[in-house]
This record gives structure tokens, C-alpha cells and sequence, in this order.
């Protein structure tokens, strides 16, 4: 398997500029030469991390979150999610956002591993946790997030993403993810 550091592959910047500076997101734009001498621009998000949870209850059920998202102008399904803060370790973020959005904590964490969504146009690397042991606690929801948690068999829920009712990433990793770990077949990290 070929390095991601495979230097034949590099491509050299020429120039940064930062493009836009959201409360939330910064937009860059790089001025590079490819690894065939070609110059040229890349345009690209700056993301803080994210993480993400598999909150599986004592009953096989997993929590689920109802959330309007603005892009796509509708409310989607999801797991539970949120952005890193700065200096927080990512399980320290998982738990602190499984209790603000679903009003639960849990008393064991397995980590299953991390993936970049859209490396094309974001440097995002969102963490994928499993959490058990759940228990209520309360809910402290952010200004302005306004989530309905609800919980569904996992398998109810796979079925969603192939029939294309959900087609939110982290959900359908997450599940892909939970499905192998519940058969043994990925030890957590």
C-alpha cells in the first residue's frame, strides 16, 4: 500500500490566502504546483474536527436525533454529533455532546476509528465513538439546536440507508462501523 506521505504525489504551495472567516468556518485558497509542474488553485475548508456516537441502548436500540439541516432546506436523521472544541480531546467531546443533545451519558466508550468526509473540498476528520451503558440525564441543547431524539433498532436503521431515507455520512459509517464491531470483527482502538 502506497504512503500517504508519498512524495511523488506532493504538491507544492505556492500561496495561501484565507478567503472567508465564518463563526464556524474559514474558506481557504491555495495557489499550488501539481506534481506535473501544473499550477493551479485549490479551494478548501477549514474544519475543527467533529466527532460522532453510536449511543446503543440495553435494548439493542440506538438513540437517533430528528434535526433540521439548512443546506438541504429539511430535517434528516442522524446519530448524535458535534464539533471539537479547541483543546478537548475527542472522547471528552463525545461525551459532552451525547449529553447535550440527548440528554444521556454513558458509562463505556469504545473508540472505532476516524474519517475525512470530504477530503475534496475539507480537512474535517470526524472520530466515530460507541457508547453504552447509557443512562437519562439531562439534555442541554444549544441556542438554536432544536433536536428531536427518538431510538430505532440499528437494523431499522440500515434498512433507512439503503432504502435512501437516510443519507447522512457519519450515520451510515456509523452503523456500517457498529454493525462490524458487533460481530467481533473490528476491535475498538
Amino acid at each position: 500500500m502506497a504512503s500517504d506521505t508519498d512524495d511523488r504525489l506532493h504538491e507544492e504551495l505556492l500561496a495561501s490566502r484565507l478567503a472567508f472567516e465564518g463563526t464556524f468556518l474559514r474558506l481557504y485558497q491555495d495557489t499550488v504546483r501539481a506534481a506535473d509542474g501544473h499550477v493551479g488553485v485549490r479551494e478548501y475548508v477549514r474544519h475543527p474536527g467533529a466527532v460522532t456516537v453510536v449511543a446503543l441502548l440495553d435494548d439493542g436500540q440506538i438513540l437517533l436525533e430528528r434535526q433540521y439541516r439548512h443546506p438541504l432546506r429539511r430535517t434528516m436523521i442522524e446519530i448524535p454529533a458535534g464539533k471539537i472544541d479547541p483543546g478537548e480531546a475527542p472522547l471528552a467531546c463525545a461525551q459532552r455532546e451525547l449529553l447535550e443533545e440527548t440528554g444521556y451519558s454513558a458509562a463505556e466508550w469504545f473508540h472505532l476509528g476516524g474519517f475525512h468526509n470530504a477530503f475534496g473540498y475539507s480537512d474535517e476528520k470526524i472520530e466515530v465513538f460507541v457508547a453504552q451503558g447509557l443512562k437519562p440525564a439531562r439534555a442541554a441543547q444549544d441556542a438554536g439546536e432544536v433536536i428531536e431524539v427518538f431510538s430505532a433498532p440499528w437494523q431499522d436503521v440500515a434498512a433507512w440507508i439503503r432504502e435512501g431515507s437516510v443519507t447522512d455520512v457519519k450515520t451510515i459509517i456509523g452503523i456500517a462501523w457498529l454493525q462490524q464491531w458487533l460481530d467481533g470483527r473490528w476491535p475498538p482502538r
